[in-house]
């Protein structure tokens, strides 16, 4: 038998995508994201029929993530919801599953690259490659950490801004 699993984040479901094969996670946050009336009926369809099962993340992997993308910068990008999924992939590695986050969300795709979980997307072409993400004055060029909560630099007051880098290997 696999232990093959796909992890449903809002724009998998709201694509369409419910594996018929395979069990399908989400947890609870992501089901509240849910708002337009054909992907709330498909969605009540599918939790009825027994093809979505709702999980959350332990707080240890919801911690791990969250240290894995603040390192990376994708916590500038990523919500909470994004983050629970995100853990509940973590969550069901550590269960001895295959989980396969379905999703259409650079950032979060970003970050299971990091985290070496597989991802799909349904609308969009996913992602290549990794990248990391800083924050800068536009002033006098002073670096900050992607956790750098001001919004003017501390040196010379100019606005604070976000930028891509690539990350290294």
């Amino acid at each position: 038998m696999s232990n093959e699993v796909y992890v449903l984040d809002s724009s998998g479901i709201i694509g369409g995508f419910i594996s018929k094969k395979l069990p399908n996670f989400t947890t609870s946050q992501v089901i509240r994201e849910i708002k337009d009336l054909k992907s709330q009926i498909l969605l009540q369809t599918a939790l009825e029929n027994g093809q979505i099962n709702i999980k959350e993340p332990t707080v240890q992997d919801i911690k791990r993530v969250e240290e894995i993308i603040t390192e990376s910068g994708d916590i500038l990008r990523l919500s909470e919801v994004d983050k629970q999924v995100l853990a509940l992939a973590f969550t069901l590695k550590e269960d001895k599953m295959l989980p396969t986050v379905v999703t259409d969300d650079y950032s979060i795709q970003n970050a299971l690259k990091i985290m070496g979980i597989p991802s799909k997307s349904i609308l969009t072409k996913g992602i290549d490659d990794t990248v990391g993400w800083t924050k800068f004055c536009k002033g006098c060029k002073k670096i900050y950490p992607p956790q750098y909560s001001l919004e003017e630099c501390d040196i010379c007051g100019s606005p604070i801004h976000r930028k891509r880098i690539k990350r290294s290997k």
